[in-house]
């Protein structure tokens, strides 16, 4: 009905994932299923935002790619280094479609009826300073998109495979 979509997966080029890659990949579908949770009435436009940010800056100082407490990384926005893109977008007539995201200064209210994209993401990029090179040259997005219906949310790109297995299993690996 000339909607448009837009949604992302990022897949291993040889088909398996690599253990670095595969805990890059758990920690960014972990946190999109995170701020999916967050699309409600109700909810404001950030709180995906927040989810997302909370569970990466969590997994990113496990992993050791962030250091110090979560508390501090969060405040400063250390996540940023890795993670420099918001989590979503409206969708309708186009792919980033109009809309406020903010009114009066405010974050804008979740309503019914409302779509946007969930896209959590982390980008490695070679070279990084400080950063192991197990992890370097990696970059990882997953992409929804999601229905704010009456009770809770819709994720209308729910066929599109995201867990690792299925992702390799499609890849024939």
């Amino acid at each position: 009905d000339c909607y448009a979509s837009d949604i992302t997966r990022t897949f291993p080029v040889n088909g398996r994932f690599t253990a670095a890659q595969r805990q890059l990949y758990e920690l960014v579908l972990e946190a999109q299923l995170a701020a999916i949770d967050k699309v409600r009435p109700g909810n404001h436009w950030n709180d995906p935002h927040q989810a997302a940010v909370r569970v990466l800056t969590r997994g990113l100082l496990k992993l050791g790619l962030l250091r110090g407490t979560l508390a501090k990384a969060l405040k400063s926005q250390a996540y940023s280094r890795f993670y420099m893109h918001r989590t979503g977008h409206w969708l309708g007539m186009d792919v980033h479609d109009v809309g406020d995201y903010k009114v009066d200064g405010h974050w804008r209210e979740l309503e019914p009826g409302m779509v946007l994209t969930v896209e959590p993401g982390l980008y490695i990029p070679r070279g990084s300073k400080g950063v192991a090179k197990k992890w370097q040259g990696i970059g990882i997005r997953i992409e929804d998109d999601v229905l704010v219906t009456k009770d809770g949310h819709d994720v209308l790109s729910r066929g599109a495979p995201k867990q690792v297995e299925e992702i390799e299993t499609l890849m024939g690996k």
